[in-house]
């Protein structure tokens, strides 16, 4: 979304240091959010700091034929242990992902309210894991164009992250994403098959990303 006027609360982020620290200040509106993910910016702070955005070098991404299932994962897929789902229970998934955890976090009220703006708006999603009703698993992240950038995940019971994730990434291959960004990569997300990207190149993505029109979503036929 870009907007006549608007004024970035970041620098270029070619100008930023390999940690990425771009900007402090502005809001979470959603005009906000979508400049910054179309520059290649998020937004990453405590509850009582300002603001912070990000544009770390190099960014973390998944390619589709990277994306590791392990064996015990495939059965526990095959089984069907868990029912998987995408977007019945965002606000749910997006608290989850913020709680019990002692490092803290910055899944805080102010990006709980900004993000839920973003789903309701289409542009913030989930994918669940379920058993027996109950909501065990799950990812959130945002879609603009052909760009999902997955922000946080959370489990309750064994493999359910981890079912959610292969669901959402199926998902997003099947609907034509062109781009699948963790952002930072960790143990967690290279176990899945993450790799790195110097920012230039991950900021040069993006922008053909953008281009693509595609609704998360079937639209149903009219």
């Amino acid at each position: 979304m870009k907007s006549t006027g608007f004024k970035k609360p970041w620098i270029p982020v070619h100008l930023a240091d390999d940690e990425g620290l771009v900007g402090v200040g502005g809001d979470l509106s959603p005009e906000t959010l979508l400049n910054a993910y179309a520059d290649g910016v998020f937004p990453w702070f405590s509850e009582g700091d300002p603001i912070l955005w990000w544009s770390p070098n190099p960014r973390a991404i998944i390619e589709y034929d990277d994306f590791h299932i392990s064996k015990s994962l495939a059965k526990t897929i095959r089984k069907q242990k868990f029912i998987t789902r995408l977007d019945s229970a965002f606000e749910m998934v997006m608290a989850e992902c913020g709680r019990h955890r002692p490092e803290g976090t910055w899944i805080n009220s102010e990006m709980l309210r900004a993000y839920s703006r973003m789903h309701k708006l289409g542009f913030a999603h989930s994918a669940e894991a379920w058993l027996d009703g109950v909501l065990v698993g799950g990812v959130y992240g945002v879609g603009v164009g052909g760009l999902f950038s997955a922000e946080s995940m959370f489990f309750r019971e064994t493999d359910a992250s981890k079912v959610a994730l292969a669901y959402l990434i199926n998902h997003l291959k099947a609907r034509g994403y062109l781009l699948v960004d963790v952002q930072i990569i960790n143990d967690h997300t290279r176990s899945l098959g993450a790799t790195e990207i110097g920012r230039n190149k991950y900021v040069t993505r993006v922008k053909t990303a953008l281009a693509a029109q595609i609704d998360f979503l079937e639209k149903p036929a009219t």
